[in-house]
């Protein structure tokens, strides 16, 4: 057989699809390569400050949003709910805040309701025990794993520590610090911008 026999037609058209076919799979899985490397737009936004709508909360509503891998809960309490903090301090771990200021609680928020604004606490939903994220239990009254005399707040159901309205920690629990309040700041009556406040900005 002669090395000079021309490859017949049937083969050369498998030959020519087959070729480009290998181009297309390389180019695909160069260009998936390369997407791999490049920061996600979630890994670029990690970082950065997460801006909320609140204009729809109403008292007893909670959002969470994600904020450095973290989350971080909007809560919207009642006339009610701020009123009862200041009952609860003989109760509290911490209640004015003093346990590690500079990394849990920014000055604004030093006070009993942990927050710029009454009605609204932010606070990042992370146990300070052992990184459990706590449930949210905003009914009064008794409960199962809760005091009979529970005026609401957050149950971390792992090892039973508990959190007021304002993300303070009761006494004798074993996490041994407040819910950390994140920086942030209102653009206005409805827009909060969390990861960023005044000093910051």
């Amino acid at each position: 057989m002669s090395n000079n026999q021309p490859v017949d037609k049937e083969r050369r058209v498998w030959m020519i699809a087959c070729g480009a076919a290998g181009g297309v799979a390389a180019t695909a899985t160069g260009a998936a390569f390369l997407t791999t490397l490049a920061p996600s737009e979630r890994a670029k936004a990690a970082g950065a400050p997460v801006e909320l709508d609140i204009s729809g909360m109403k008292p007893g509503d909670m959002k969470t949003v994600e904020w450095r891998g973290k989350p971080v809960w909007v809560v919207r309490r009642d006339d009610k709910m701020v009123q009862e903090l200041a009952a609860l301090d003989s109760q509290l771990a911490d209640p004015n805040s003093e346990r590690n200021p500079a990394e849990l609680t920014p000055e604004y928020a030093r006070n009993t309701h942990r927050s710029i604004k009454p009605e609204y606490l932010v606070a990042v939903g992370i146990c300070s025990h052992l990184g459990c994220s706590p449930t949210a239990k905003f009914d009064a009254g008794p409960q199962p794993s809760l005091p009979d005399d529970w005026k609401g707040g957050f149950l971390c159901p792992c090892h039973g520590s508990t959190f007021d309205m304002a993300g303070r920690v009761y006494a004798n629990k074993p996490a041994p610090d407040n819910l950390e309040v994140p920086p942030h700041k209102y653009l206005s009556d409805t827009r909060l911008l969390i990861g960023e406040d005044e000093t910051t900005a």
